[in-house]
């Protein structure tokens, strides 16, 4: 039986689920409603454009006025009254999206802070307490290396797989360039 470390697997962000691909939308009704007006704007907007097409040609095809007036009224404003409900139902699932997409980057930005938060207060705690935090001075590694450097180390500046040293590093070497134990 192998076992992976603690630190090797992926935490869920907020608000996400830990569920397989099973039923996506049970539970979630902001999705499910997105679907359910796109759907229904999708339907709705061309049949009401094929219905005012049905009436114009039924009119079209009859020489009585009281004909045509029966077509007027079920094609023509029967259609239009279709399109226009489908164009804002099909309108109200885009706005649907763009909330969900709003909600989606709060939470990364929540989750972004949150980890920031951590990382400076444990950076406070090890440094002395109360004296502020230099963001740049907090030891990191990259990657699955063995050299803690300073988060502002020209050497690991365009990493983005960096991770911050925890109490365990005598096993770590420190850089040479930016010297991560010592203040600037």
């Amino acid at each position: 039986m192998t076992t992976v470390p603690r630190s090797a697997t992926a935490l869920p962000r907020a608000g996400e689920s830990s569920r397989s691909g099973i039923a996506p939308l049970k539970g979630d009704h902001a999705a499910l409603l997105q679907v359910v007006l796109f759907w229904a704007g999708a339907i709705m907007l061309p049949l009401g454009l094929v219905v005012i097409v049905l009436g114009w040609y039924g009119a079209a095809n009859t020489p009585y006025q009281y004909d045509q007036l029966s077509y007027l009224v079920s094609g023509g404003l029967l259609g239009l009254g279709l399109t226009f409900v489908g164009g804002f139902l099909y309108f109200g699932a885009w706005l649907a999206r763009i909330a969900a997409d709003g909600r989606e980057s709060t939470k990364r930005l929540a989750d972004t802070l949150l980890l920031l938060a951590d990382v400076t207060a444990n950076s406070a705690n090890a440094t002395g307490g109360g004296r502020g935090v230099e963001v740049g001075a907090i030891p990191v590694i990259a990657g699955s290396g063995t050299t803690m450097h300073r988060r502002d180390c020209s050497l690991i500046a365009h990493r983005d797989d960096l991770t911050s040293v925890g109490e365990d590093n005598g096993h770590l070497v420190m850089c040479r360039v930016c010297q991560p134990g010592s203040r600037p």
